[in-house]
């Protein structure tokens, strides 16, 4: 997809109380409010991204524009910030609901369990009861489209993809094992760290190394990323991946089971997050899924530089559905 075709693609950012946290929703398409559109045109299913962990939708906005544009435009795409991931710029307004004003406070939002309500909570809120949907999650956020089936029985979820997918034994993976001190053990350090360096940094600083960290990666940006180098946000990616490799432990057979039909599971060949023995394990246990071995070589953060070889999987395995809509 050419750098026009992708400049022609509307993307909408929003910033929205959800379940009390800042909440960044990257919109892509023309609908930005699906509750309140009640026109004949208004699509009849949402594809709804949720990022691997640090949860910045920025990153994945090139994915869902070229996703968007091979399913032919027919659908939004959304793409959520994990809760305290992100922080609203002081010149943008912080949506609320009626519904989140009286929302009971989520414990540990910022924890495993809090940022699975967290999604709940954003569903139930801003998608209609009727709307069908299709998940994507990348990393742990595959492991948060599982617990969505399980927490959200009510919602009409017609597939899921769950792309690198950390949902077991993450402190014992290769890369694990190197991150679980850091994030469990030293965790505060980090935490101190993060606010010496990052803290007293100006404004153009930060600017200056997002945009030359851009260039290097060959993407340009219009929504800001400067929560990247937001200590408040690095803690609460760090909290988060910390409780990953303590909680993340036993795969769950009985859920997969009991939704094994609308799963599509995509393992790296030489991911060392969930190496191909995890690959291995869940295939034998469940010989019948759609469970794939990439054959790409593509890497456990393809979204930067291969999103396109994954979206054009990812279009190819959801024609069926989409021709039924």
């Amino acid at each position: 997809m050419d750098s026009e075709l992708k400049e022609d693609i509307p993307v909408h950012e929003e910033f929205i109380l959800c379940a009390g946290v800042e909440t960044q929703v990257l919109k892509c398409g023309p609908w930005t409010n699906l509750l309140d559109d009640q026109s004949v045109n208004r699509p009849k299913l949402l594809i709804f991204i949720i990022p691997g962990n640090p949860g910045f939708p920025t990153f994945y906005v090139p994915f869902a524009k070229a996703l968007y544009s091979l399913t032919n435009r027919r659908f939004p795409i959304w793409i959520i910030s994990h809760a305290g991931h992100t922080m609203a710029p002081k010149d943008k307004n912080v949506l609320t609901t009626s519904e989140d004003t009286n929302a009971q406070e989520i414990k540990d939002i910022y924890g495993l369990s809090g940022q699975i309500e967290h999604k709940v909570a954003f569903l139930r809120t801003h998608v209609p009861k009727e709307m069908k949907l299709v998940l994507i999650g990348h990393s742990i956020g595959s492991y948060f489209c599982l617990q969505i089936l399980k927490h959200a029985p009510e919602l009409s979820v017609i597939r899921s993809f769950l792309l690198f997918p950390t949902i077991e034994r993450m402190s014992e993976s290769p890369k694990g094992r190197i991150a679980t001190p850091f994030l469990c053990w030293f965790r505060y350090v980090l935490y101190a760290a993060g606010y010496l360096l990052f803290k007293p940094c100006p404004q153009k600083i930060k600017s200056l190394v997002i945009r030359m960290v851009l260039q290097r990666w060959n993407m340009e940006s219009k929504f800001s990323l400067m929560n990247v180098l937001e200590p408040f946000c690095l803690a609460n990616a760090a909290y988060l991946g910390g409780q990953e490799m303590m909680k993340v432990v036993e795969r769950d057979n009985e859920l997969i089971k009991e939704h094994l039909s609308k799963l599509t599971f995509y393992y790296g060949a030489t991911d060392d997050w969930c190496p191909k023995e995890y690959y291995d394990d869940i295939k034998k246990d469940f010989p019948e899924g759609d469970i794939r071995l990439c054959e790409k070589n593509l890497p456990h953060g393809f979204i930067i530089h291969f999103y396109q070889e994954m979206v054009d999987m990812v279009a190819d395995w959801l024609k069926d559905d989409l021709s039924k809509i």
